[in-house]
């Protein structure tokens, strides 16, 4: 058993930490919204605090899983910031989709104060999240890494250490740039096949044996069909991750064209009122066979 502390419950902390409590450990919660966090505690037993300074003492690990670098900061940093109660050796996982700078920067005054830093961003979704079959890609100290990976696998499918501070986020911007382009390649597969008069679902199902099987074909094509979007990783989330990725290749020189068009495909969408609408929702974009 070990003492973790779980900061952020939302789509995806509410039930990765759920998976920690489940596996036996011992795991005290922190959330903005105390109500959640009262939610938690009533679903799964644990404990929680009043801030993340609270959550993070005497605990071995701290995760963290909130929306963007600043919401990272004002989690860590801080007099209440889980940094400030954290004991000596003891290791922050940060499960938030954030910038590689940011990585840098915690992981360096974590080493300012003898604790241990992983970024650690994740794909899979709330599905993943809740399946507790997350893909998680680690940057920092392969022997942080090694104490933090055992826990990690509660809610792990595959969780691999990138390399040093930063990586992790780099890997997962790695991810995001694949899947912007194979979900806008789809939604203009199905448009096509829409226009053609063929039967979309039937067409899916013989490509998906071919070399066009993917993720998001198998697990898309049939909500993109039918027109439901009110579901999984919202368009809104989808262009943070996207802005944090497209201003990394603006200082690394990476040539993304694709990716950038997406993106502006994505304001499309939200400019649609689809801001909450699953990242599938780049179909509605098109306009329907006549």
């Amino acid at each position: 058993m070990t003492t973790v502390a779980f900061i952020g419950l939302g789509v995806m902390g509410f039930p990765m930490a759920g998976h920690l409590a489940r596996a036996g450990h011992d795991v005290c919660v922190y959330n903005r919204n105390p109500a959640k966090a009262a939610d938690w505690v009533e679903t799964y037993a644990g404990r929680s605090a009043a801030t993340p300074r609270e959550a993070a003492q005497g605990a071995e690990l701290v995760m963290v899983c909130v929306g963007n670098d600043d919401d990272l900061r004002s989690v860590v940093l801080g007099d209440d910031g889980a940094f400030a109660g954290m004991q000596a050796e003891a290791i922050l996982v940060d499960h938030t989709t954030a910038s590689a700078d940011v990585a840098r920067e915690l992981a360096g005054k974590a080493a300012e104060l003898g604790l241990g830093f992983l970024d650690a961003p994740v794909s899979g979704g709330q599905a993943g999240a809740v399946n507790g079959a997350l893909t998680i890609m680690v940057g920092g100290d392969a022997a942080a890494y090694a104490r933090a990976e055992p826990v990690i696998q509660a809610y792990a499918r595959m969780a691999r250490l990138m390399g040093e501070a930063g990586s992790g986020q780099l890997t997962k911007m790695v991810n995001q740039i694949c899947i912007a382009g194979l979900v806008q390649g789809l939604s203009e597969a199905l448009h096509f096949a829409q226009c053609a008069g063929l039967d979309g679902e039937a067409a899916m199902e013989v490509i998906s044996k071919g070399a066009a099987q993917s993720w998001q074909l198998e697990n898309r094509h049939k909500t993109m069909l039918a027109g439901d979007f009110d579901f999984g990783f919202a368009v809104d989330w989808m262009r943070k991750d996207l802005s944090i990725l497209l201003n990394e290749a603006r200082n690394n020189g990476a040539q993304l064209p694709v990716t950038a068009l997406v993106d502006q495909f994505y304001a499309d969408v939200q400019g649609m009122g689809g801001g909450r609408w699953d990242t599938s929702s780049l179909l509605a974009r098109l306009k329907p066979a006549k």
